[in-house]
């Protein structure tokens, strides 16, 4: 009778082990080009070190067990070896197909991939030869020297901009198309706002609106209105498109939305969570258009406090289309702009000027100088919100964006800083309120005692961490108070950034301080938003390319109608995958930058350039060129002229003839050594300035008179 089949975990664990075993533990692999890797255990400070021939086969992201052989201590990691490997990951790896015979081998050249794959060639066209392809390990046998796995997409050509892009969507498992039948669905979605719709809704439509958006926006998932009040208050309306009037759960698009959780950013292009039927047409807030909402309404005194709230359906009819720019004028100008007209609007919309106070009639609109007046008001109001949220515990950190910029074919042309004013900042101020207000109102403001909600969460920093950078910081002269609390640390992070702000050490300090914090995910248990300084906080405001933004519209619309409490294990798996979904994305969009960075290097090899130094490790220095910010390694074995050791407790490098220190922060001068696209890595050297040697020889002449 033939032998059943192994389990996968019983194919690819080890017996036994000859060395002492410390510990147990369960993580993911880290792997590197070498061979080695890195087991990650959650919430484990320390990871792993895997030697090579202790790896039993298991790769990049593996769900494996492991044996901890070895405790960390001053001089080496903690060590352990791999004995079974318990999943394999599902994420594939991009490579070069190369079509042998019968056989083929995917050529893998990856930082976490040191070996090529073989593939079984079954449905795969004789074209895809020398093709860059997806691959997905499904098996690796023990006495075998390559894993094997299977093409589950070709790319494309190697090199062309679309088949790169797709390639890095692929490596995080990010869709890059719609299936017909999604597309189709979204196409038959009813366009015509039908009259019993409007009446079940509170009519907007008369109340000055208008978007802010990037200048070349396509969605608008966001307006706000502004209102006069008898008395001196007025009436601030944030209005959110209404996915979820269209998009109902576990339909196609639903589920296709839940699946791929977050609209993708990378540098050329945006792969939507919505299809563009939805995302650029009927949920985007067009100006002159009747549009579904969803609304956060306050009615606000002039110092910026919300007297009163409502939130439900509405119906709204942007007034007007603002970029951040047109708006930015507005601000500095105090509505004195030149300009005849700044924003757009539908077309056969007559101008007749009417107080902001009022509610425009059909036909009617607000002259420019009344919106200009209405954002100026905003303006000011945001302003006090903002004052107030970093005086009761929000963080300011303000490192520098900056954006590639390509051509009509995705080459990169230039790369500049992303610049953010204060029209920025008042449309961020609203949405924050709305989103710490609907999480406000649901927690505290309804009848049930602890109602299952979707939070915005982000913990307390690592105070450990904290305390490592009050040493840090301690090399540059800065002093931080105490950091026993939350308060505390956010307090004195506030007071360093400012202090540092401007000086050749702030990107490194932003870098260290941002380390500290916890990421931010989503939860149904409130831990509140340490960041942000707010006790209660969600994501309402862009159902357009988040889901979690659905399911907070999906939940608050159920409380309100008065509904039962919801399952919370349920929700709690959403907020789960959306949080690893957006962590992918965010990852997929780093990756593109990346690529795009080393493209956009290539023509500058041999070229020097002034650069700070903004990361220090065992091996080398990551340093920042001016003025593109383009950051590279400056590897340690390419420095002839000493030999450098790194000093991990004062986080620098220290040459062990010339005495030359570099810590984070230092101005040095480098040349364009290499680029790798396959990698996306950029390689600097050092430009040796001679007066490093000199001061090293008058110290030693000091030390013989001494």
């Amino acid at each position: 009778m033939r032998e059943k089949r192994k389990s996968f975990t019983q194919r690819h664990q080890r017996r036994s082990t000859t060395r002492k075993i410390i510990e147990m533990v369960e993580g993911t692999v880290q792997m590197t080009r070498e061979g080695f890797g890195f087991v990650v255990v959650p919430d484990r400070e320390d990871d792993i070190y895997i030697p090579q021939k202790y790896m039993l086969h298991s790769l990049n992201g593996d769900l494996v067990r492991a044996a901890v052989t070895r405790k960390k201590d001053a001089k080496h990691h903690a060590e352990g070896e791999i004995v079974a490997v318990l999943e394999r990951s599902r994420k594939p790896f991009i490579g070069i197909l190369q079509i042998m015979g019968q056989h083929g081998w995917v050529i893998v050249e990856s930082k976490v991939m040191p070996y090529d794959i073989k593939v079984n060639l079954d449905g795969v066209d004789e074209d895809a030869q020398w093709k860059k392809v997806a691959v997905q390990v499904v098996d690796w046998p023990l006495h075998t020297e390559n894993p094997v796995g299977k093409i589950i997409d070709v790319l494309g050509e190697p090199g062309e901009n679309d088949t790169e892009m797709h390639a890095i969507l692929a490596e995080f498992g990010l869709p890059y198309r719609f299936e017909p039948q999604v597309e189709e669905a979204a196409t038959k979605i009813p366009v015509k706002i039908e009259e019993k719709e409007i009446k079940r809704r509170k009519d907007m439509r008369g109340v000055l609106t208008f978007t802010i958006d990037p200048a070349d926006a396509k969605d608008f998932d966001d307006a706000v209105s502004y209102e006069e009040l008898p008395g001196g208050n007025c009436q601030v309306g944030i209005h959110i498109a209404d996915v979820t009037h269209y998009v109902r759960p576990n339909d196609i698009i639903d589920k296709e939305a839940c699946e791929r959780g977050t609209s993708v950013y990378l540098v050329d292009r945006t792969v939507p969570m919505l299809p563009e039927v939805l995302s650029n047409n009927l949920c985007s807030l067009r100006a002159g258009e009747d549009k579904l909402t969803y609304s956060a309404i306050f009615e606000m005194t002039p110092a910026g406090k919300v007297v009163n709230r409502w939130f439900g359906r509405t119906i709204i009819n942007s007034d007007r289309r603002y970029s951040y720019e047109q708006a930015q004028e507005i601000i500095e100008t105090q509505g004195d702009y030149t300009l005849k007209y700044l924003g757009e609007m539908g077309s056969g919309v007559q101008t007749k000027s009417i107080k902001v106070s009022s509610r425009r009639r059909k036909g009617e609109t607000f002259s420019d100088r009344q919106v200009a007046d209405a954002i100026l008001a905003l303006y000011g109001i945001a302003g006090k919100l903002r004052d107030e949220r970093f005086r009761t515990g929000s963080i300011s950190f303000e490192r520098p964006e900056m954006k590639v910029i390509v051509d009509a074919a995705g080459k990169p042309v230039d790369v500049v800083q992303k610049i953010s004013k204060d029209a920025n900042w008042l449309i961020e101020e609203f949405m924050l309120l709305a989103n710490k207000e609907v999480a406000t109102c649901v927690t505290k403001g309804l009848r049930l005692k602890e109602p299952t909600f979707v939070y915005r969460i982000h913990d307390q920093p690592d105070f450990d961490k904290v305390k490592a950078l009050k040493d840090f910081v301690k090399h540059f002269g800065y002093q931080m108070g105490s950091v026993e609390t939350g308060r505390d640390v956010a307090r004195e992070l506030n007071g360093l950034l400012d202090k540092a702000k401007g000086k050749p050490e702030c990107g490194a300090i932003e870098i260290m301080a941002l380390r500290t914090m916890a990421r931010a995910k989503y939860s149904t248990d409130n831990v509140g938003h340490y960041g942000l300084g707010f006790d209660y906080y969600t994501h309402f405001t862009s159902p357009i390319r988040r889901y979690p933004d659905m399911m907070v519209h999906r939940l608050l619309t159920h409380y309100l109608d008065k509904g039962k409490n919801e399952d919370k294990n349920r929700w709690e798996e959403l907020c789960k995958h959306s949080s690893n979904r957006e962590h992918l994305a965010t990852e997929a969009e780093r990756s593109s930058i990346k690529y795009k960075l080393a493209e956009f290097m290539q023509d500058k090899v041999g070229q020097e350039f002034e650069g700070t130094v903004s990361g220090i490790t065992e091996w080398g220095m990551y340093v920042e060129i001016e003025p593109t910010k383009v950051e590279g390694m400056v590897m340690l074995r390419e420095i002839k002229e000493d030999f450098f050791i790194y000093d991990e407790k004062n986080f620098c490098l220290v040459g062990k003839a010339t005495r030359k220190k570099f810590t984070l922060g230092d101005k040095v001068r480098i040349k364009v050594y290499k680029t790798n696209l396959e990698q996306k890595l950029i390689d600097y050297t050092l430009v040796w300035d001679p007066e490093w040697n000199k001061k090293s020889s008058r110290k030693g002449a000091a030390r013989k008179r001494g």
